[in-house]
Formats: C-alpha cells, structure tokens, sequence
C-alpha cells in the first residue's frame, strides 16, 4: 500500500504544478469535470498512509462510514458551485484550499468510509449526485446569464452538458448494479 500512497503523493504533485494547475483550470469541464475529481482520487490513493497512521482517529471518528461519506459530500458540493469555481481562479487562499479539501479532506473520507458503508449508504451518496448533478447541469444550460466570471458561456454550456451526462451515466450504473450480481461472473 506504500507504493499506492506513493503514487497519490505523485499525482497530487503533478496536479499541483503551475503549469498543469493553469492548464488543466483554462477549461471549465476540464476544471470541475477532471482536476478535481482526480483531485479526490490521489487523495484515495494517500488515504491507506493515513490511515496506517491514525487507526484510531479513523475508527473513533468514523466508524460506520457516515460522518466521512458526509464530509466527502459537503466538500464536493461545495465545489460545484459557481462561486467557488471563480474564486478558486481568482483568490489564491481559495485555490490552495481547493487543493487541500479535495484530497485530503474529500478523498481520504470517502477511502475510509466507502467499504464501512452500508449499500443504502453507497446509494444514498449515487443518488445524491445524480439529482446534484441534473440539477447544477440544468443549471449551467437554462441559464442565460454567464454564472463564473472566467469563463464563456460556450464553457457553462459545456460543463452543463457534463453535468447531465454525468448523471446520466450514474443512473446507468445504479440500474446495471441492480439487475446484475457480479458474483455471477467470477
């Protein structure tokens, strides 16, 4: 697990980088729909360190899974929103707690609390971001005004496009999780 953490290490630093950072925030979707995501995912991959660590931090303060799957869902939320969208392009403390709650925050809960959640508590955070999600989508399309200064409307049409298919894409995988037991194909 040493290397896993390794490799999360890695990626946050990469991502972290001025001119990746730069790069990869010129875009909205590419903004919202890949930095932070993969973001939460170095921090999964850092959390086994962590963890390692502070077993009883993690045991005390979330042992069934629910507070971390909370912290991981407000923090996201938190992100979706237009306004931070901008002031993380604009206020440099707010760009640097981008890249602090997003890993070591968001990523590191949802890591600990994933495999303690109950499957209504997994389904609960699914259906949580699909209604989000055609929500901030239907948002960012309906919209005739620009929402984040920085950038064009072309890019809220785009981000909201991402949003919907997004969900979409969750619903998807909400009704094959249902229908198929993966039991059945090992």
């Amino acid at each position: 697990m040493l290397n896993q953490s390794f490799y999360g290490l890695l990626l946050f630093i990469f991502l972290a980088v001025p001119p990746v950072a730069h790069f990869m925030e010129s875009f909205m979707v590419v903004h919202m729909h890949m930095q932070m995501p993969i973001l939460v995912i170095a921090g999964m991959l850092m959390a086994k360190f962590v963890q390692d660590r502070f077993p009883n931090f993690f045991e005390k303060w979330n042992g069934d899974g629910v507070p971390g799957a909370l912290l991981f869902f407000l923090i996201v939320v938190y992100w979706t929103l237009p306004r931070t969208m901008d002031e993380a392009l604009e206020v440099p403390a707010v760009e640097i707690f981008k890249f602090i709650s997003l890993p070591f925050l968001a990523g590191i809960a949802l890591r600990d609390s994933w495999e303690k959640l109950k499957p209504i508590g997994k389904n609960s955070i699914f259906i949580g971001f699909i209604v989000m999600y055609f929500g901030m989508g239907l948002l960012y399309i309906i919209s005739p005004e620009q929402l984040c200064n920085n950038y064009l409307i072309i890019d809220q049409l785009t981000l909201g496009w991402g949003f919907v298919t997004t969900a979409i894409c969750i619903v998807i995988y909400m009704v094959y999780n249902y229908f198929v037991d993966p039991s059945d194909y090992i």
